[in-house]
């Protein structure tokens, strides 16, 4: 297994105001850069992926606080809080490191055979662990546990993806599993769908509970427009007359609870571009080809994470 090293840099441009993350991941050992190692800044919607070269770049920062998170499948993850303000410079190094089989023994080599949310084929290897027989034993189970979930995510995710065809973006929802979100979240990236909230204050999301309290959808929709918080809002509706109640408070973004296709389609003619549509509740894997061409901009399936069947992944020894 590699320990890997990022160098992390954020650098006042674009006016006072903003300020840029830039860096590059390379393996601590042999200096090679690595790619598909995700970057992420809790606390706003800021995310990067490292290209072949090891390197991200994510602009645009506000000043204010962020949690640096730093993960690829088979190391350790890395959270990092931090503020930055108006024009200030931060550089950061932190420390990828192994973690399954680093527990049980930090003689054991891993190496992976292939990047993160590559397409692999049955019967292929898609890793290989050297070190004592009982310490990879006693790790196996474990390590499978990672794989197997994390893959099965990615594997479902992408032929999500692969059914709408560009037509339609995936998000997945924070129906988690508890302690894996960031994980799990990643899994999505890697089979090639969108992240949508990590946490509450990502963002608000105006819901059935939420309605109840400020007494009706266009209530609570004015009261999350109107409060100041520099956050994105986004109202869930449950029927075209609710959708009529909402576009005039000027909402950014409109999700569509459990309705038909024929009812999306009114919607869409209905808002007109005055919001983005997003489509939840419902969604199967054979709906979205129909779904995609909805004009709709985003679908969100929960079943990504929570309903994801584990990989068919096992691990076979080999002795030296």
């Amino acid at each position: 297994m590699k320990t890997i090293l990022l160098w992390l840099l954020a650098a006042g441009l674009h006016a006072q105001t903003n300020a840029e993350v830039r860096g590059s991941v390379v393996d601590a050992r042999g200096g090679e850069a690595l790619s598909n190692v995700v970057v992420q800044l809790v606390g706003g919607s800021y995310r990067a992926t490292t290209d072949p070269a090891g390197r991200f770049r994510i602009g645009e920062l506000a000043p204010g606080d962020y949690v640096l998170n730093v993960s690829t499948v088979g190391y350790r993850l890395v959270k990092r809080p931090f503020h930055v303000d108006a024009g200030q410079s931060q550089e950061f190094e932190v420390i990828l490191s192994p973690e399954t089989f680093r527990q049980v023994d930090a003689s054991v080599v891993f190496e992976v055979r292939w990047a993160d949310g590559a397409r692999v084929q049955a019967g292929e290897t898609v890793a290989t662990v050297t070190g004592d027989a009982r310490a990879l034993l006693e790790a196996e189970r474990t390590a499978l546990n990672f794989l197997q979930r994390l893959c099965g995510i990615a594997t479902l995710t992408s032929k999500f993806v692969d059914a709408a065809a560009g037509g339609i973006t995936v998000l997945d929802t924070r129906k988690t599993t508890p302690g894996f979100r960031v994980l799990e979240k990643y899994a999505v990236l890697c089979g090639g769908g969108t992240n949508h909230r990590h946490r509450l204050d990502d963002g608000i999301l105006i819901k059935d509970n939420h309605k109840r309290l400020a007494g009706g959808v266009r209530a609570a929709a004015e009261r999350a427009m109107s409060a100041g918080h520099g956050l994105p809002v986004e109202v869930e509706v449950e029927t075209l007359e609710e959708l009529d109640e909402v576009l005039p408070t000027g909402v950014p973004r409109i999700l569509l609870d459990n309705f038909t296709t024929y009812d999306i389609r009114e919607a869409v003619t209905r808002v007109a571009g005055r919001a983005e549509i997003e489509i939840s509740g419902g969604v199967t894997l054979a709906r979205i080809p129909e779904l995609a061409t909805t004009g709709a901009q985003y679908v969100s399936v929960g079943a990504l994470t929570h309903s994801a069947p584990s990989a068919d992944l096992s691990f076979e020894l080999e002795p030296a």
